[in-house]
């Protein structure tokens, strides 16, 4: 720069020399007009650490995150950006100026070009030594990809990375920390811990964001869990009236009826994903089955029981001639009359009734048990990105 500088100046010079009447004046003009320019230019470049890139260090303050949508994973969040180096050609002389900071707009020095959206025009402080800080106010929607395999009971990562397009990792390198100033807990997503790093194998200066994100579950488990454990207990205890009775299978298709609709809401109000989708679509679709299950036997029992009511009820015949008999003793009937086969049919539905009743109850028992053990010790890998599983995609390295 101050080759080029030299340059012009000899330049214009030559120039005076030729035209010394004519364009003197307005030589000595364009030669300050230059000048002015290339001073501009200058503070508008990145400043020189000699050798090594210019080191910018930037505090993260996470001041809120909200509006966390599961369906269309995505995050909103509120941060602070305190970026801060050292501009030796800012500094100036203590006994000459009596202030130690100054408050300057952007535009007049260089920043680093982070590329932030819906971030108002901030003002630049620099201090007496030449350091620079500004304060980057953030607003902005992200996509988060969740962790939903365990929801309600989810704990999610989300990234947030920045980008310098305007320079190259030789000319700058960021030095990141984040802070958690979240002091409000009343929400559905806590945020248990903020971490940055830089982005390896880049070409041009970055660094990440990382928030950890934990479900607190009381909302979800109060509206989905509770009412599929309550509607299973209610099918149970449905077992324990009579199969003969009509208020069983009414009671049975109710509960089915019901749960059908809870279900459907459960499908819409759940996110659906290309691999790890969450482990109660798969506990509640086994509920459903065995609500009917339950409901199936009911209604084949009870009909069976019913079609043998009807088969045995006497038919009415004309009285044959004979003695009449007496009415004490109405004599022995023949094999398969009323009496004996409507007892043995009703005693045959029963017992299948108490023995599907028994192996329901089991059936119920162990779903809950390996529905635990499952939620416990179960992991899943996601499969990898499109862009990562075709022959020459990668992650993208700007």
């Amino acid at each position: 720069t101050m080759a080029r500088r030299i340059l012009l100046h000899l330049a214009f010079l030559g120039l005076g020399s030729i035209w010394p009447s004519v364009q003197g004046p307005n030589f000595h003009v364009l030669a300050v007009d230059l000048n002015s320019l290339l001073e501009e230019r200058e503070s508008t470049q990145i400043p020189k650490n000699g050798s090594a890139p210019l080191l910018v260090s930037v505090q993260v303050l996470v001041s809120n995150v909200f509006n966390v949508d599961i369906l269309r994973y995505t995050v909103s969040y509120m941060l602070i950006l305190r970026l801060s180096w050292l501009d030796a050609r800012l500094a100036w002389n203590a006994s000459t100026s009596p202030r130690h900071v100054v408050t300057l707009p952007m535009d007049s020095l260089w920043t680093p070009g982070l590329s932030i959206r819906e971030a108002p025009e901030p003002q630049a402080v620099v201090a007496q030594d030449g350091h620079v800080e500004i304060n980057l106010s953030l607003t902005t929607e992200a996509n988060c990809d969740f962790e939903l395999l365990h929801f309600p009971r989810d704990q999610s990562h989300c990234n947030l990375s920045f980008f310098v397009f305007s320079n190259t990792v030789r000319e700058l390198e960021f030095q990141a920390h984040a802070r958690n100033e979240i002091v409000s807990i009343k929400r559905e997503y806590v945020v248990s811990d903020v971490k940055t790093r830089a982005l390896p194998q880049q070409l041009v200066p970055c660094f990440q964001l990382t928030l950890s994100l934990k479900n607190t579950a009381l909302k979800s488990i109060i509206a989905l869990i509770v009412p599929g454990e309550a509607l299973l207990l209610a099918d149970v205890c449905g077992g324990l009236l009579p199969l003969q009775a009509f208020e069983r299978g009414t009671y049975k298709v109710t509960l089915l009826l019901s749960y059908l609709v809870f279900h459907s809401s459960l499908v819409q109000g759940l996110p659906s994903s290309s691999s790890c989708n969450p482990l109660l679509t798969h506990y509640f679709t086994v509920l459903l089955l065995l609500l009917f299950v339950s409901t199936a036997e009911t209604v084949l029992l009870a009909g069976l029981l019913a079609r043998g009511n009807l088969r045995a009820q006497p038919c009415p015949s004309p009285a044959p001639a004979g003695p009449p008999r007496e009415r004490g003793n109405p004599g022995p009937g023949p094999e398969g009359a009323p009496g004996g086969g409507k007892g043995s049919g009703r005693s045959w539905a029963e017992a299948a009734d108490r023995i599907f009743f028994f192996a329901y109850v089991a059936s119920a028992l162990c779903s809950q048990l390996i529905f635990a053990a499952i939620w416990i010790w179960a992991t899943c890998e996601s499969d990898p990105p499109p862009g990562m599983a075709v022959p020459h995609g990668g992650q993208p390295s700007f």
